[in-house]
């Protein structure tokens, strides 16, 4: 989701609710703790020099159990923001602190925006032998035949 889906989602909603990848429900006493810009600059296993930019918003939930985050106050937050942002209309990233900080893609459902699941992936697999046509899911990979200089990883 970008910024600007995430203003035109606002501006019709009387209540501003997050949902987990599985449907759990935020507390609704949440806070938005921050707004940030972070950019990524990095190079891939091929070599390939990358960068990202991408809008963080942190989720927090605090013992506030009065608080409750207004789609307006929200709103103001983002033009806050714009401060540090600047007015490119980026993607959002959500972090959540579960077992550890999580990070979440977001998508807006029609009522409530969605913290979705994020994978990682070999940007180059081209570079290290892995066809583009292959997908693997996680357990269908067999780590345990996976040896130093076995050329797997």
């Amino acid at each position: 989701m970008k910024i600007s889906e995430m203003k035109e989602a606002l501006n019709g909603l009387s209540a501003v609710s997050f949902r987990l990848p599985d449907g759990t429900s935020l507390p609704a006493h949440f806070h938005v703790t921050e707004v940030g810009l972070v950019s990524k600059h990095f190079i891939d296993c091929g070599g390939v020099e990358r960068r990202e930019t991408m809008a963080n918003f942190q989720l927090w939930e605090a013992g506030d159990y009065d608080h409750r985050l207004a789609p307006q106050k929200l709103l103001n937050i983002l033009k806050l923001s714009e401060k540090i942002l600047g007015r490119e209309d980026l993607d959002i990233e959500v972090e959540y602190q579960q077992a550890t900080i999580g990070k979440f893609g977001l998508v807006f459902d029609g009522t409530d925006f969605r913290l979705t699941a994020k994978q990682t992936a070999c940007l180059a697999q081209d570079a290290c032998g892995i066809p583009a046509d292959q997908q693997f899911a996680l357990p269908q990979l067999q780590v345990a035949a996976c040896t130093p200089g076995g050329g797997c990883c």
